[in-house]
């Protein structure tokens, strides 16, 4: 009788199961909700100067027909010439350009698969009615899915993307400062490598201390 399709163990394991859900799912829901709104920030950060630094890629046509029509001597003799064949882009620019690039693309990413990951969690809660037995073995079927499928850990890794995209924006910051004065270059420079040290130390102390708080 207590096996039976509406016997007490299974309303006790859903009561308890549920209990477990709910907090499980509000943790990640809170950890994607302040992600998904600092990477909405970061990327119309990062958009702003790519859309600055980008145009260095190219050849400024405004910038050369202003110079051919100062120098009229040689406007003459370089008329039928194309400026593009002759434009190399400075390899700081490229590296610039490339970091912030790719710092976009990550943010970017994390945004998607964040919005992916709050869908599967709603769709993980959503149990059809029934009786207690089929419920609880829905339920249980959908949690053992969702630790095979590692839905955990992509959860916890968004973070760590996101840290990523952060670090290559500011390792361009310092590229594109030094080609602008290398005393500003090397204080920002200090100030990233201390800022990537302290996030070093404090994702290592808690394997070292259980009750170091610095646990993300």
């Amino acid at each position: 009788k207590e096996m039976s399709a509406t016997g007490r163990v299974w309303k006790t394991y859903m009561d308890e199961s549920t209990k477990f859900d709910v907090d499980m799912v509000e943790n990640w829901r809170d950890g994607l909700d302040m992600l998904l709104v600092f990477a909405a920030l970061f990327s119309g950060v990062v958009t702003t100067f790519v859309v600055q630094t980008y145009q260095s890629l190219s050849v400024d046509y405004a910038q050369v027909t202003a110079s051919f029509h100062f120098s009229g001597g040689i406007r003459t003799s370089c008329r039928n010439s194309d400026p593009s064949t002759a434009f190399v882009a400075k390899s700081s620019d490229l590296w610039i350009n490339s970091l912030w690039f790719t710092s976009l693309v990550l943010s970017l990413t994390t945004t998607l698969i964040a919005v992916l990951t709050k869908q599967w969690i709603n769709e993980y809660m959503i149990l059809p009615s029934g009786n207690p037995r089929d419920r609880a073995r829905i339920r249980h079927f959908r949690f053992i899915g969702l630790e095979q499928w590692h839905v955990p850990l992509i959860i916890g890794l968004l973070p760590i993307l996101m840290h990523v995209a952060l670090g290559v924006f500011l390792a361009g910051l310092v590229i594109f400062v030094c080609s602008l004065s290398t005393a500003m270059a090397s204080a920002l420079g200090c100030m990233t490598g201390t800022g990537a040290l302290a996030y070093l130390v404090s994702n290592i102390l808690p394997l070292f201390y259980t009750n170091c708080p610095y646990k993300t």
